[in-house]
């Protein structure tokens, strides 16, 4: 019981340096947040997978933390924020032409169709986005909406994010009131909101860090989770409802128990060259990170192709557009070539390999 009550709480900390799950209590909903749930720490440590040098786990010296790349610290001397731009370069009127459709997200009453990522964010000169069949996740992603202008990420309890510089533009999604909309739990989040819109709530499912599935249909139909020795079994403990505070209940139950490292032997691995919108980079671990690609472009001559990424941190807050720090003038797009070239991929706030690519099932 005790050593399943430990594994199904690791994915509380996916996203940041563990803290001691033994003094957890399971029966109540867990925050991951540090001491100050309103200090953000994004800015004092950058992961980077350029360095190979070993690193041990911050409160388990003993565990062999190897495959870990060392962060830099960025506590005396966090980087500036570069400026921000409302659209990427590239010529709007030919090569991305306003679109018209508009989505309706249960989140939000209203938004303007300006706003939409499709018509805030343009692609590089000479690069068109990739065809997206119609009512796919690719294309949903593409007409979510950003936040009018560019503000300010903001955490889930209203403070700012310390490091403003990681983002391009801000998804106009809310992040609920809790510290647990974090990174995987975001691309969740965008997978599960998309398959609710299109009516496939029956694929609507994911595994615990335990391994056990957590299914919307065993929710919507009044089932709960219930720890059982080794076991976790969905016991009727509710009316049966579908309504949409019910599912975002659902969801918050997935965020408790899942995390990049289950999210990692979830996913099937794409090969990089594969690459398409909806797609997660995917480093499991505690901490760990993801991050999704939003939308995908490509040149109708050499056929080389750029694409935009989205995350969100810790503590949970906004999700975002990613800056490209490695190609300010590419920015917000990253170049599938050269990830290709070195295998590498360096957003803001942490590093990825060619080799991190995951797609929802």
């Amino acid at each position: 019981m005790k050593q399943l009550i430990f594994i199904l709480l690791l994915p509380l900390f996916a996203c940041q340096t563990p803290s001691n799950p033994e003094h957890l209590n399971p029966s109540v909903p867990q925050s991951s947040s540090h001491n100050n749930p309103s200090e953000d720490s994004s800015h004092l440590a950058r992961r980077t997978s350029h360095n190979s040098s070993p690193r041990t786990s911050d409160n388990n010296p003993s565990e062999d933390s190897s495959h870990l790349a060392p962060r830099t610290s960025h506590e005396n001397n966090p980087p500036p924020a570069p400026p921000r731009r409302g659209v990427s370069s590239g010529d709007s009127s030919t090569d991305n032409p306003p679109t018209q459709k508009k989505y309706t997200f249960p989140w939000l009453d209203n938004y303007n169709q300006a706003d939409m990522l499709v018509n805030r964010i343009g692609t590089p000169f000479g690069y068109q986005r990739t065809q997206a069949t119609t009512g796919s996740f690719a294309e949903w992603l593409r007409h979510l909406p950003l936040k009018a202008g560019n503000p300010d990420v903001l955490l889930y309890n209203g403070a700012k994010k310390g490091y403003q510089g990681a983002h391009h533009a801000v998804i106009n999604m809310d992040v609920g009131k809790s510290d647990l909309q974090q990174c995987a739990d975001a691309t969740m989040r965008l997978r599960a909101e998309y398959l609710w819109q299109a009516g496939k709530k029956e694929a609507i499912s994911f595994k615990f860090t335990s391994g056990h599935p957590a299914r919307y249909g065993d929710w919507k139909a009044g089932k709960r989770p219930v720890i059982n020795g080794n076991k976790v079994s969905w016991v009727s403990k509710a009316k049966a409802t579908d309504t949409y505070p019910s599912f975002k209940k659902y969801l918050i139950k997935v965020y408790q128990f899942a995390g990049t490292a289950s999210l990692d032997k979830e996913l099937p691995s794409k090969p990089i060259e594969d690459l398409q919108s909806g797609d997660v980079f995917i480093q499991g671990g505690f901490p760990g990170h993801a991050v999704m690609v939003m939308d995908v472009a490509e040149h109708p001559t050499s056929g080389e192709k750029m694409f935009l990424l989205a995350q969100s941190y810790m503590p949970a807050q906004e999700m975002h557009i990613l800056r490209n720090p490695s190609n300010e003038s590419l920015s917000p797009w990253y170049s599938l070539e050269e990830v290709k070239r070195t295998g590498l991929m360096q957003t803001p706030e942490w590093g990825f390999e060619s080799g991190d690519l995951h797609r929802f099932k």
